[in-house]
């Protein structure tokens, strides 16, 4: 894909269409994050995106550059803050903004929705993710764990929005 001068948006999403745009996307991600030799289905990554979407309050936003969606982010309310539960960009769109739009989009979800606070878990080795989110205002915390099905550590981030 071609990085094009096209407007970056990032809106709320619902849907089976968006919902299978957000898995592609991870699927895309997760591979070139975790340098693996092919990109899992669809169907192995929307299975997450919809558990995860069935949770109380949770809505997808999708940022898009024209009609093409080039990143997506999951966010959950919690009391008093919002929680980052998925954020990727397309690998092949990388470093052209899209992750830092979908940031400030979260911020600005919290804002209206009267949150004060974000939090999320990022892999502990996951370098990239780690800066872009630090660039970003955010926070490491001291908690680390291991969670979800990869087995690997998390650490988590806060900001306040206030």
């Amino acid at each position: 894909m071609q990085i094009t001068d096209e407007e970056l948006t990032v809106e709320r999403a619902e849907g089976i269409d968006a919902e299978r745009e957000a898995a592609g996307i991870w699927a895309r991600a997760t591979a070139r994050r975790d340098q693996l030799p092919s990109v899992a289905p669809v169907e192995e990554k929307l299975a997450g995106i919809q558990q995860t979407l069935a949770e109380v309050g949770a809505s997808l936003h999708l940022a898009r550059r024209g009609q093409r969606a080039v990143g997506f982010c999951i966010l959950i309310p919690q009391e008093g803050s919002v929680e980052i539960r998925y954020l990727a960009t397309d690998p092949e769109v990388w470093g052209s903004g899209g992750g830092r739009a979908l940031l400030e989009h979260v911020q600005e979800h919290a804002r209206r929705a009267a949150l004060s606070r974000g939090e999320l878990w990022v892999i502990a080795d996951n370098a990239r993710a780690i800066s872009a989110y630090e660039r970003a205002g955010w926070v490491a915390t001291g908690d680390v764990e291991v969670r979800g099905s990869a087995g690997r550590a998390e650490r988590r981030f806060v900001r306040d929005f206030g």
